[in-house]
């Protein structure tokens, strides 16, 4: 019997943690989760995880929450029926280097890099380091950080856990890298397709955050409403897969059946299709190149289904080919693309910018960052570009978003 994959979970208590967090408890066989990591918002939720898995070590980030966490495992464990004594309570890292330092003190086989944000680079290069496979979920760290993670990671060491990219990895295995003409990615078309640009000059954050398909956080929605989410997804299919910006094309599906596919250059079109569930392409990283069986239910052929793909367009939505022209560009543009959507998107959550000045923002942001198409030099010149991108964008943004609305 082959030993369970030992894995880190960082963002635990977040989607895509949590749902790791489920296929673990019910593949014993195949995972152990050997700690977890988490802001430390909720320790309740990480001490219930801390338990249940019998960790051996808890990282928060939020150096003031240590003894809500403690308090919280002991809690835990008596509601357990635990007596005091009777089980081990896991080791705590907190502060800002909490995750890396769980990271060098759990050799693990799988880190899956659920952390937001950008504040994700670090466990990445981290992870990369340690040797261990990386089951990135946080797009961030390699969209801000490319070329430090490319030129830090073995080949085959970076599985992605999004769905979009999970499909590109399935499908590239039905040819050799010269065979492959395009990747194709699919896009919901979020709440506002088939709109025009004028027609989304008034939305509000309540129908921007009314995805027809997906349950995500803030961010994440907005970015899909705009269509950013999936200019990003373009960068990290470049990065990760190897293939020019122009070689990537979106189609909308609305039906978020089909999560993308690679056209080869006899003319064959490869798609991975299942219903929108991300426990499929979470366990898929986990367990790579292995599946995992049982993961998700299978697309049902027994009952009538129609999928539709329409071209996007570009005049309504042009934040896919901002980010063409910023991940062709390459050195530190993607970070600075980033950086300033989510400025932008946290001024508009706060109701200090519209929806459309979103990507108007951002463009100009990018349209003045020339000193940053360089190639970053380390970690910090990352920072750096993002903190300037950011400053960039509430001065071009104007007073409502540079003083926070006041």
């Amino acid at each position: 019997m082959n030993t369970p994959r030992s894995v880190l979970v960082l963002g635990s208590t977040g989607s895509i943690g949590t749902q790791a967090i489920d296929i673990a408890e019910r593949h014993p066989e195949l995972f152990r989760v050997a700690g977890i990591a988490a802001g430390g918002s909720d320790p309740k939720v990480l001490a219930a995880q801390a338990i249940e898995h019998r960790v051996n070590s808890v990282a928060i980030t939020r150096a003031t929450s240590v003894e809500d966490l403690q308090l919280a495992l002991y809690a835990e464990a008596q509601r357990r029926g635990y007596s005091r004594g009777e089980f081990a309570l896991p080791r705590i890292f907190a502060g800002a280097d909490a995750v890396t330092e769980l990271i060098d003190a759990e050799r693990v086989d799988v880190v899956l890099n659920g952390l937001p944000g950008s504040q994700g680079l670090r466990p990445t290069l981290a992870a990369i380091e340690t040797g261990a496979s990386l089951a990135l979920a946080n797009k961030e760290s390699l969209i801000a950080g490319g070329p430090l993670v490319l030129g830090a990671a073995a080949p085959g060491q970076l599985v992605p856990v999004d769905s979009e990219h999970s499909a590109l990895a399935q499908a590239l295995r039905g040819g050799r890298a010269e065979e492959v003409d395009r990747l194709v990615l699919t896009a919901s078309g979020g709440p506002f397709r088939g709109r025009t640009r004028a027609g989304m000059a008034d939305v509000t954050v309540d129908d921007a955050m009314a995805h027809p398909t997906w349950a995500m956080g803030p961010l994440v929605t907005i970015n899909s409403a705009t269509l950013v989410n999936k200019g990003l997804e373009l960068i990290e299919a470049h990065l990760l897969f190897d293939i020019p910006c122009e070689r990537i094309d979106v189609t909308v599906h609305p039906q978020s059946i089909v999560h993308s596919m690679v056209t080869f250059t006899d003319g064959s079109t490869i798609a991975q299709a299942s219903p929108p569930d991300m426990r499929l392409p979470i366990a898929l990283a986990l367990h790579w190149p292995d599946r995992v069986p049982g993961a998700t239910s299978p697309c049902r052929w027994d009952t009538a289904a129609r999928w539709t793909f329409e071209p996007l367009d570009d005049e309504a939505f042009p934040a896919v080919e901002l980010a063409r022209e910023v991940g062709a560009a390459g050195g530190c543009m993607p970070a600075v693309f980033n950086a300033a959507n989510e400025e932008l998107v946290g001024a508009f959550l706060a109701g200090n910018a519209g929806f459309t000045s979103i990507v108007d923002t951002v463009s100009a942001v990018v349209a003045a960052a020339d000193e940053w198409r360089r190639e970053p030099v380390g970690v910090d010149d990352v920072f750096a570009a993002e903190e300037w991108a950011r400053a960039r964008a509430r001065e071009v943004g104007g007073p409502m978003i540079g003083n926070g609305g006041k």
